[in-house]
Formats: C-alpha cells, sequence, structure tokens
C-alpha cells in the first residue's frame, strides 16, 4: 500500500470512528409526536403540552428511566398538522433525572405553536423516523408515539409510512383522543382507535392507549410512557 491510500485509509478510519464515538448511548430514543392540527385548539394544545410535562417529570416514570440499563434516555417532541406542517417543538434532550425532566417540561410549555393544517400522520411519522435516524444516540430501542384526534387524511399512504419505519427497527404507538370531541372515525367509518390499531401502530410490542372520558389524557400519557420506558428489549 503506497503512502497516499495508507492516508486516505487512516482518514477514512478515523471519520467513521469518530462518528461512532458521536453516538451517546441510552436505553431508548423517543419521538413524541402530538397532533397540532386544526381540529386541536389552543386549549387542547396547552392541556397535550401540560400532559406531557406532566408525564415526563412523573416519580413513577423518573424512577423507570434512572432504573435502565443506561439510566437515561433521549426524547424528542413534535407537532405536525398538514402534509407539509411537521415541526420539532423540543430538540433532543437527555433526561436521566427531576432536572433534565424539569428543563424538558418547561421547553415544551413555553414553545410557541406551529403546525397548520389536518391530520397527516404518515407525515408525520416520517418526519420523526427522520429525527430518530439522524440524532446523536445509540437506543437500545426507538419508538415514535403518535398522539392524534383524527384518521390520517393528507399526505401518502399511513400504512406505507408505517411498514418502512418498522423496517428500520422503529415502534410505532398510538394514543386515540376521543374526549373534548375528539375521536373523529377512521377512513371506512370504524371506531378511530380500530384505525390507529390497524393503520398507524407497528414494531415489537406495539400498542393503543384511548383518551376518552374513562382515562383523561393526562392518565392514558402517563400510562403509556410508563410502558414505553419499562418495556426491555428482547434478544437481539
Amino acid at each position: 500500500m503506497t503512502i497516499v491510500r495508507w492516508l486516505a485509509v487512516s482518514v477514512l478510519l478515523f471519520a467513521a470512528n469518530g462518528a461512532v464515538a458521536q453516538q451517546h448511548p441510552v436505553d431508548l430514543e423517543l419521538v413524541l409526536a402530538a397532533d397540532g392540527s386544526g381540529s386541536i385548539d389552543d386549549q387542547e394544545l396547552a392541556l397535550q403540552r401540560q400532559g406531557y410535562a406532566d408525564a415526563v417529570t412523573h416519580p413513577v416514570i423518573l424512577d423507570i428511566i434512572e432504573s435502565g440499563f443506561h439510566g437515561k434516555i433521549a426524547v424528542a417532541y413534535v407537532e405536525w398538522g398538514g402534509p407539509f406542517s411537521q415541526h420539532t417543538i423540543v430538540d433532543w434532550m437527555v433526561i436521566s433525572d427531576a432536572t433534565s425532566a424539569r428543563a424538558f417540561a418547561e421547553a415544551l410549555l413555553t414553545a410557541p405553536r406551529r403546525a397548520q393544517g389536518y391530520n397527516s400522520i404518515s407525515a408525520a411519522i416520517d418526519y420523526s423516523v427522520s429525527l430518530i435516524e439522524t440524532n446523536a444516540f445509540a437506543g437500545l430501542r426507538r419508538i415514535v408515539d403518535v398522539s392524534g384526534d383524527g384518521p390520517n387524511i393528507g399526505g401518502r399512504s399511513v400504512r406505507a409510512a408505517r411498514d418502512d419505519a418498522v423496517a428500520k427497527g422503529i415502534t410505532i404507538n398510538a394514543l386515540v383522543v376521543k374526549s373534548r370531541g375528539g375521536g373523529y372515525p377512521g377512513p371506512n367509518g370504524e371506531p378511530l382507535e380500530d384505525h390507529y390499531a390497524n393503520d398507524v401502530i407497528g414494531g415489537l410490542g406495539a400498542f393503543v392507549k384511548v383518551a376518552d372520558e374513562t382515562t383523561g389524557f393526562a392518565e392514558a400519557v402517563r400510562q403509556k410512557m410508563i410502558l414505553e420506558i419499562a418495556m426491555k428489549p428482547g434478544p437481539g
């Protein structure tokens, strides 16, 4: 091997090793992709954000995070609307204790509203998957958590977006919001939770939770996040 080729190979190996070194290990990479479309008014949006802020800072959830293999997770918060309106409201933050959880919650509660248009769940999934693929973390598990009060309307097929995400090893979970007049029927007139179960969720351990008059939004969010964070990765 000539000196020039040796130097070129060395540079490439150094760059590759540097890229690996920049991947920070966490137990979970979690995108919270919340409905910010036109069907969600400002009061409902504030209640949604408060529900997630309360969940992230809840002592039970913090205990579960701290008991993980790495003792930390990486979380990003997205709000989505129409096919061309997906927005990172809180970029990736590591949550490992009460202090970091409060910092995430404060950033979420103080950020301005940005999403517009109606219900492209497929675009929300694609956007969230891109966030996971381009971040600086190496999670034992990777989850996109979609919450919404209506069916997929715009953009490409939501099943295609779901299947592409699952093929990359990413799980899609969902929270169906049926309280306060939400919970519009699915595209074929089926209950919204059936649409989410059949067309939106996928991957290892995927599930749908429902927020309604029986289980309020904040409680449903807390239950869902407990399941997501507590679930341990399987062999391989």
